[in-house]
């Protein structure tokens, strides 16, 4: 497994949208526990439960990762970026589309975990905090969606989790932030936040065409032509398939 310049999309990807995360995820880090008294017990709460969450994106990149492998051994890696980021640009433009299919399996699960996390969020205990982590992980989240398709795109299942563990180390500043100094956006932050989020949806789809159109611009829009050997390949999807689990 080798670290590529472009996982740096992960890093910025977690943090740019970790101001969405402010505005969805911010109650949840407000009222998570400490891991006993003092400044001390906060932070070891923080890391806790925020690395809950990268331990469930890292699985989740990891199974999408894995079926992003068996995509690249069919060589339907170029047409799976161009119409994931088709996707992502028509439901930040034109939303409409897609009120006419039903997400109900999603809302039952985000239910199932509300109703798990307001039980654990009683409880003071590491065991407790990690799974406020592994189950915040779980809540649906369209920038978590966006981090998966970056992982399928990963073409293996290691670095589908290592997209997504970066990407969660994106978001560390500000849900750590959130957590340990207590802020909040009010009403009027939180309707500034809904309006900016779909521009910076279009641009991550808009980089996902791109990279599809395969330009052989470097680390933007690199060749999608196989090259076993070429020390200028630069994307995870060249790859082949005895490479990487």
């Amino acid at each position: 497994m080798t670290l590529h310049p472009e996982y740096s999309v992960a890093l910025i990807m977690g943090f740019l949208g970790s101001f969405h995360c402010l505005g969805m995820c911010g109650p949840i880090a407000l009222v998570v526990p400490s891991l006993g008294k003092g400044k001390a017990g906060r932070v070891a709460g923080g890391l806790i439960y925020n690395g809950g969450r990268i331990v469930t994106y890292a699985i989740l990149g990891f199974a999408v990762g894995l079926v992003g492998r068996g995509l690249a051994i069919f060589q339907w890696q170029q047409g799976l970026s161009i119409s994931v980021g088709l996707a992502i640009v028509l439901y930040n433009v034109l939303p409409s589309l897609f009120r006419r299919f039903s997400f109900r399996s999603p809302l039952r699960i985000n239910q199932w975990v509300k109703e798990n996390l307001s039980s654990l969020l009683k409880k003071r205990s590491a065991g407790a905090l990690l799974v406020i982590g592994l189950l915040n992980g779980l809540l649906p989240c369209g920038l978590v969606y966006m981090g998966l398709a970056g992982s399928l795109e990963a073409a293996s299942a290691t670095n589908g989790a290592l997209f997504m563990i970066l990407f969660g180390f994106g978001t560390l500043p500000m849900m750590s932030g959130i957590y340990l100094m207590g802020f909040n956006l009010n009403s009027k932050g939180r309707r500034y936040i809904t309006r900016v989020i779909p521009y910076f949806a279009v641009l991550i789809g808009l980089l996902f065409i791109l990279r599809g159109l395969g330009l052989g611009i470097p680390y933007l829009s690199p060749s999608m032509d196989p090259h076993e050997g070429d020390i200028h390949c630069t994307s995870p999807a060249h790859r082949h398939a005895g490479a990487d689990l």
